[in-house]
């Protein structure tokens, strides 16, 4: 890796993870390699081409400026292909981070059958309940809850989400079943860490039965579903997670019933990449075909 061409690669491979360790991984060379192919390409460009970040590396605008160029390499040594034949376009890695539920439900089928067609593509990704990041190096994708108010990166809407209350035919069985939305104060809520919620818009059930009290809280949706179908009191869940177990039922949704939007934040280098702009299509499109169960319409099992 002594020529420029090479170190704007490895600018690149540094670009898409923000951090040395997994771009040499990558690469396949170690992290000081790393670190001395960048120290040369800053000396022959006469800049900076990273800043340390609180996630990692984020690029400069002299970085961002050769970022553009190392993809224009990397096209053109990709097209040389073999046998003649043209590459793929769609392959290479894309990095996202989505809430629990859309990752295992929506994004996990959409990056399965997209694989199916394009098989050198692979797709990262990171669970996480929070707002967008106002800097997101080594992210191509985010999918978050609520509008999000982003800077140099573009915002999609995806679609919408209800959420509503469930308790499991056991636990109604043992406490009684709530008619009204004052019964609901004599049960407890299985719901998020009021303290560690980092997005305003899911603090719902908060607001609309503030008299609850918590019983099991938790990062993790997951939980609040398996703890609900336990017994451990009433969740607030999102309908397309709650309505695949026939052993929770759905409570007073003339009442409470909180609907929700996901948007996809995109950075605008990323978009360039087609690997990218193919993940970002099929999200969107499968998000469209999830519309009956993500909104609380599809038959219950």
């Amino acid at each position: 890796m002594d020529t420029t061409p090479n170190d704007l690669l490895v600018l690149l491979a540094v670009s898409r993870s923000a951090k040395f360790a997994t771009a040499a991984h990558a690469l396949g060379v170690n992290h000081t390699t790393i670190s001395r192919r960048i120290a040369a390409l800053e000396k022959a460009l006469g800049g900076r081409v990273l800043a340390r970040s609180g996630s990692g590396w984020e690029l400069t605008e002299l970085g961002a400026e050769a970022v553009r160029v190392a993809e224009q390499v990397e096209l053109a040594v990709g097209s040389l292909g073999e046998s003649g034949e043209t590459p793929d376009p769609v392959s290479g890695v894309v990095r996202m981070s989505a809430t629990d539920g859309f990752s295992a439900y929506v994004a996990s089928p959409a990056v399965a059958a997209l694989r199916r067609t394009h098989p050198g593509l692979s797709v990262e990704i990171i669970t996480v309940t929070r707002q967008a990041l106002q800097q997101r190096s080594g992210l191509d994708i985010e999918v978050v809850v609520g509008k999000p108010q982003v800077h140099r990166a573009e915002a999609v809407h995806l679609g919408d989400y209800a959420l509503g209350m469930y308790a499991a035919r056991d636990y109604l069985a043992d406490h009684g079943t709530p008619t009204t939305v004052d019964a609901l104060m004599e049960h407890q809520l299985v719901y998020f860490v009021d303290s560690m919620l980092q997005v305003d818009d899911l603090d719902a059930p908060r607001r609309l039965v503030p008299s609850m009290k918590d019983g099991v809280t938790s990062t993790n949706v997951f939980v609040h579903v398996e703890a609900t179908r336990a017994g451990a009191g009433i969740g607030f869940l999102p309908c397309f997670m709650a309505d695949r177990h026939a052993d929770l039922v759905r409570l007073l949704p003339d009442d409470l019933t909180e609907h929700l939007p996901y948007w996809m934040v995109l950075r605008p280098d990323s978009m360039r990449r087609p690997a990218v702009a193919a993940v970002a299509r099929a999200l969107k499109h499968q998000t469209a075909a999830c519309y009956d169960a993500l909104m609380g319409k599809e038959e219950r099992v």
